[in-house]
């Protein structure tokens, strides 16, 4: 099937729409139907085909390409959405509410006015609810985010020095685990691996699946592997230059190699050493 990808804020996420038969190029504003409501959106995927199983949900049809009348109503919500937001700061304070207002939008037929909040707790803002719709008279919506979107919509500077990803190119967020950063061989202390939002970085996601193929054919610190000197013990791996180093012990000789990963294969237990001598090898590496 024919679709398009629509994204309706700069690093939003992409959903897809049916272009009911007209033809779009990146960056056409075009206004369409969704759960929220009548949305304005722009064109960050032409029209391309998919298989069926690729699109989840129903594809709806885009409603119609945006006007210049479309587009001031666009920015006019916007200015409305800036008033709006400090007037809910201030019955925020009024009703002494645990909770910290991020970013708020309208939808584009202006019949939901929603609002993002941080909170460490569950926070009960009926009445403050029914406050902002007495004024603003329209449906209100109030949605608690997480630290992750709270970063992506303020920005900052990574500990790259870069502008952090969220905020610059990632669309969505993808499960980021410990495990990654001992994969990769990384400081585990939080200070070394935590983004401004205080959890994990996105970039971990971005290289595992390179480690993960590579720690599957590299053997393990302490292993005994054959090699084309015999067999030895590991003693360091270099995963990203795919290199082994193996220690031997010949009588009162000691000899140390690096081998390309390629060149090893762990030892079978018959091929073993009765007794190959590893200094410190209780410590963690």
């Amino acid at each position: 099937m024919e679709v398009v990808g629509v994204r309706f804020k700069s690093q939003g996420k992409i959903y897809y729409f049916s272009p009911a038969g007209e033809t779009f190029d990146l960056g056409d504003s075009v206004i369409v139907d969704t759960v929220r409501g009548r949305e304005f959106g722009t064109i960050a995927i032409a029209n391309k085909d998919l298989r069926e199983e690729e699109v989840k949900g129903e594809l709806k049809e885009v409603v119609r390409r945006a006007d210049h009348q479309d587009l001031s109503q666009h920015l006019q919500n916007r200015n409305d959405a800036r008033e709006a937001i400090i007037i809910c700061q201030d019955l925020i304070k009024k009703h002494d509410l645990p909770m910290r207002l991020i970013s708020n939008e309208y939808t584009f037929d202006r019949s939901k006015l929603l609002f993002y909040f941080t909170a460490e707790n569950r926070v009960d803002f009926r009445a403050l609810v029914r406050d902002l719709a007495q004024v603003f008279k329209t449906r209100i919506e109030l949605r608690q985010i997480g630290v992750r979107d709270e970063a992506k919509v303020f920005g900052g500077l990574g500990s790259c020095g870069r502008v952090c990803c969220c905020s610059s190119f990632l669309s969505d967020f993808s499960p980021v685990t410990i495990k990654m950063a001992k994969d990769q061989g990384l400081s585990l202390n939080p200070n070394n691996i935590s983004g401004i939002c205080g959890r994990l970085m996105c970039c971990l996601k971005y290289e595992q699946d390179g480690y993960e193929a590579i720690l599957e054919k590299m053997p393990s610190w302490g292993d005994y592997v054959k090699t084309p000197d015999g067999v030895g013990r590991v003693t360091q791996t270099y995963p990203i230059q795919e290199l082994v180093v193996v220690r031997f012990e010949r009588e009162d000789e000691v000899d140390i190699k690096t081998y390309e990963v390629d060149e090893v294969q762990r030892a079978r237990p018959c091929q073993v050493p009765q007794e190959v001598p590893l200094e410190d090898e209780d410590e963690e590496v």
